[in-house]
């Protein structure tokens, strides 16, 4: 029977954390310990910003269809539900960047809007 040790994986998994901590200040990019511990902390963290993102995106589209609608007399709210009234799927996506760039459509949108919210 022969014993296994296990000096080459702990190497490789050495080497990949400090692969990861390159660019790290100090003992963070050359000491494997305190190199994991800030990879673990960088790649937790870099998840939620995944999930951030997307929460702060929204957050800023609706504030811009807000400026938008409110300039031809709306509030955000009443002028999305008469574009759902009227039918109109456009995200909210494409209604910022209306609202930013195409002025004439989106005061076209919020005409339809107008008209469908009873």
């Amino acid at each position: 029977m022969m014993r296994i040790k296990k000096g080459v994986n702990a190497k490789k998994k050495h080497k990949k954390v400090l692969k990861l901590a390159k660019g790290y200040y100090g003992a963070k990019s050359k000491l494997y310990r305190s190199a994991n511990e800030a990879v673990m902390r960088a790649l937790r963290s870099s998840y939620v910003g995944r999930k951030e993102k997307k929460r702060n995106f929204r957050r800023l589209w609706i504030t811009r269809i807000n400026a938008g609608a409110r300039i031809h007399g709306l509030s955000y709210s009443k002028f999305m539900f008469g574009l759902k009234q009227a039918g109109v799927e456009i995200d909210r996506k494409i209604l910022a960047d209306l609202a930013m760039n195409d002025s004439n459509a989106f005061k076209d949108l919020v005409e339809v809007s107008k008209k469908n919210m009873n």
